[in-house]
C-alpha cells in the first residue's frame, strides 16, 4: 500500500530538455507541438508504450517524471498523432547506442579534476586539426601546437565519416568513444596546455538516420516537419534538411547545442560549418535570398558566448570574404571571433602551385599577407591546407606542385614557403594534419597519416616546429608576429623577392623581418631597405641543409648593413637569398 501511495504522489519536473537525472528521478521533456499524446518507453518499464505518459505544457512541450528510470537505461519517445504512432529518439539525447539505435539516459557530470585551462590569446594561437589525437598530444606539444580543431563529433550514420552528416547533434559519435571519449580527449589536451575547438554543423542535419524528420508526425509539402523548413528553404547541397531558423524552439535547440560543447565538454571554441548556408538560401552564390532568421541565430549564439565565455573563440567557415562575419554585433556584424580566409588560401595556393616563376604575382601575394577583416588582424584563420583543400579531387600542396614526385626539391621548398607565410602573416595560423612533415596523400577519412613519411621527414618537422615556436613566442623576441601591424618593405616582381615587417605597436614592439624568394634563382648580397641602426639577427633559414639535404649550398650567414638608400630607406641590408628560400630576422 505504501508503494502505491508513493507512485500516486506527483513528483515535480526538473527544468531542461531531454532526460534530466536529478534527485533519484528522471524528467523527460520533449517538443512535439502536433502530438496528441506522448509516452516514454524504455528498459525501465519493459518498453511499455502506454505506461509513462507525458503531460502537455505550454508551446507544444511535453514533460513527465519517473523514479523508475535510471542512468544508463535506453529509451525512446512514443508519439501519437491521430491514428499514427512514431517511435523517436530524444532530440536532446546526450548519448545514443548508434545512429539508428536508442537514446541513453545519462548525465555529463565529468570529473574535470580542477581543470582551469584557458585558451591563449587569439593572437598566440596555432591551430592544428587531427582525427586521432590523445596518443599524439605529446607530439603536438613538442611541435608547438597550442590548439586543435576537431572535425564534427556528433553521432552520424555509419562508422566512418568526416562528421558533416550529424544525425543526433547532442550525442557524441560512439565510434569515436562516445561522451567519455571526448571528455578524456579534452581533459588530456588541457593537461598539455592545448585547447580544443569543436566543429559544429547547423546548416543542415543528416540527411540519413535523422529522427528529427517529421518528428511529431506533422509536415507540409512532404518536407521534414517541425525542426525543418517545409518549403524551398529546406534544400541544401547536403540534403533537404535545413533547420527552420524561424522557429524560436529550433533556434533554442541549436543554441543549447552550442553551449553544451562549451559547458559540458569544456571546449575552447566552436567552428561553424558553411555559415553562408545559414544566412543564404543558396549559400550566397550569385543572386541569392538572405535568411534573416539565420542571421538572428548566429548573432544570438555569438552574443551569449561572448557575454558568458569571452575567451571562447567562435570561427565561421563562411568563405565569402565579408567583414560582416567578424564585425562586432553592435556595429551590425554577426560577431564571430574569426573566419576562415579565402583571401589568403586561394591566392597563396595558386602562387605556390604555379610552375612558372614569371606567373607569380607578388602584389597578389602581398595583398593576401596583409588582408584583414575590420580592425583586427587576427579575425581571420589563415592556411594552405584543410580537409576541403586536400580532398574531393584536390591534393596536398607538395603533390599539386609536383604531381607524382611530391618529395622533389621543388615541391619541398615551395611548400615550405607556404608554411612560412602561414606562420608569419597576420591572422590565426592553422596547419592540417601531417602538413608539418609534408604529407602528400589527399585526405581520406578511412586512412591514417603516413607516419613512415614522418620518419623520413623529421628535418621538415623540425623546421615546422621552429616556425611554430617563433610564431607563439616560445623562442623569444618575436612579439611582432603577434602584433597588428604589417609593412611591405620590398616587392620586386623581377627578382621575385618579397620582404615584410611585422610589429606589435607599444612598449614591446619586437619587430620581425620576413624575406621570401618566390623564384628559382639564388641571390648574393641582395639589398633590402632597412631603418638606420637596425641590427637584424637571422633566426630562421628555410634553405638550411640541416632541415633537408636537398636544400641550398649557398651560405646564409645573416645580414650586413651599409648606409645606402634602398626601398626609400636610408640603410641597406645585404644578404644571400637561396632559390625558393625564406628567412626570418629579429632585432
Amino acid at each position: 500500500m505504501k508503494g502505491e501511495e508513493r507512485l500516486m504522489q506527483p513528483i515535480a519536473a526538473s527544468a531542461g530538455m531531454g532526460a534530466i537525472v536529478e534527485n533519484g528521478n528522471v524528467t523527460f521533456r520533449v517538443w512535439a507541438p502536433h502530438a496528441d499524446r506522448v509516452f516514454v518507453a524504455g528498459d525501465f518499464n519493459s518498453w511499455s508504450e502506454d505506461e509513462l505518459e507525458l503531460q502537455k505544457e505550454e508551446a507544444g512541450y511535453w514533460a513527465g517524471v519517473t523514479d523508475k528510470a535510471k542512468e544508463g537505461e535506453h529509451y525512446k519517445y512514443v508519439i501519437f498523432n491521430g491514428e499514427e504512432k512514431f517511435f523517436r529518439n530524444d532530440p536532446y539525447a546526450l548519448e545514443v547506442t548508434h545512429s539508428n539505435g536508442n537514446s541513453i539516459i545519462r548525465r555529463l557530470d565529468f570529473d574535470w579534476d580542477g581543470d582551469s585551462f584557458e585558451l591563449p590569446s587569439w593572437n598566440s594561437l596555432v591551430v592544428g586539426t587531427f582525427n586521432d589525437i590523445i596518443e599524439k598530444l605529446g607530439y603536438l606539444k613538442e611541435l608547438g601546437i597550442n590548439c586543435i580543431e576537431v572535425l564534427p563529433a556528433a553521432e552520424f550514420a555509419g562508422s566512418i565519416s568526416w562528421g558533416y552528416n550529424p544525425a543526433h547533434p547532442f550525442a557524441v559519435e560512439q565510434d569515436y568513444g562516445g561522451p567519455d571519449g571526448l571528455f578524456n580527449l579534452v581533459k588530456e589536451a588541457h593537461k598539455y596546455g592545448i585547447g580544443v575547438i569543436m566543429d559544429v554543423v547547423y546548416n543542415h542535419f543528416g540527411p540519413s538516420d535523422v529522427d528529427l524528420w517529421q518528428f511529431d508526425g506533422w509536415s507540409e509539402n512532404g518536407k521534414g516537419g517541425i525542426y525543418f523548413y517545409n518549403d524551398h528553404r529546406s534544400d541544401t547541397p547536403w540534403g533537404d534538411t535545413r533547420p527552420d531558423y524561424g522557429r524560436p524552439e529550433v533556434r533554442q535547440y541549436l543554441r543549447d547545442n552550442a553551449l553544451m560543447w562549451i559547458e559540458k565538454y569544456h571546449c575552447d571554441g566552436l567552428r561553424m560549418d558553411a555559415t553562408s548556408y545559414i544566412r543564404y538560401e543558396g549559400g550566397g552564390l550569385g543572386f541569392d535570398t538572405e535568411i534573416i532568421e539565420g542571421l538572428i541565430l548566429m548573432r544570438d549564439i555569438n552574443t551569449e558566448i561572448r557575454n558568458k565565455y569571452p575567451k571562447v573563440l567562435t570561427i565561421a567557415e563562411d568563405l565569402k570574404g565579408q567583414d560582416l562575419i567578424t564585425n562586432r554585433i553592435e556595429d551590425g556584424g554577426i560577431g564571430y571571433g574569426a573566419q576562415w580566409d579565402l583571401h589568403f588560401v586561394h591566392p597563396i595556393r595558386d602562387a605556390l602551385i604555379n610552375p612558372e616563376d614569371e606567373a607569380r604575382d607578388l602584389e597578389v601575394i602581398a595583398n593576401a599577407v596583409t588582408y584583414r577583416y575590420g580592425d583586427d588582424a587576427f579575425s581571420r584563420v589563415i592556411y594552405t591546407e584543410s580537409h576541403d583543400e586536400v580532398a574531393n579531387g584536390k591534393a596536398r600542396v607538395p603533390e599539386e606542385i609536383h604531381p607524382g614526385n611530391a618529395e622533389s626539391a621543388f615541391a619541398k621548398k615551395r611548400t615550405i614557403l607556404g608554411l612560412v607565410l602561414v606562420m608569419t602573416a597576420p591572422g590565426i595560423p592553422m596547419l592540417f594534419q601531417g602538413q608539418e612533415f609534408l604529407e602528400d596523400e589527399y585526405f581520406k577519412d578511412h586512412e591514417g597519416l603516413d607516419w613512415e613519411k614522418f620518419e623520413n621527414m623529421k628535418g621538415i618537422t623540425h623546421l615546422a616546429a621552429d616556425l611554430v615556436k617563433l610564431r607563439t613566442g616560445e623562442y623569444g623576441a618575436t612579439e611582432g608576429l603577434r602584433g597588428q601591424e604589417t609593412e611591405i618593405l620590398h616587392l620586386n616582381q623581377e627578382t621575385k623577392i618579397l620582404a615584410y615587417k611585422r610589429t606589435n605597436p607599444g612598449e614591446n614592439e619586437e619587430p620581425v623581418l620576413v624575406i621570401v624568394n618566390f623564384g628559382n634563382k639564388d641571390y648574393e648580397d641582395y639589398g633590402i631597405g632597412i631603418e638606420p641602426d637596425a641590427e637584424w639577427h637571422l633566426r630562421f633559414n628555410s634553405a638550411w641543409k640541416g632541415y633537408d639535404e636537398d636544400f641550398s649550398e649557398l651560405p646564409v650567414d645573416g645580414m650586413n648593413t651599409e648606409e645606402k638608400v634602398t626601398d626609400d630607406k636610408p640603410w641597406t641590408g645585404q644578404l644571400n637569398i637561396p632559390a625558393y628560400g625564406a628567412q626570418i630576422y629579429t632585432l
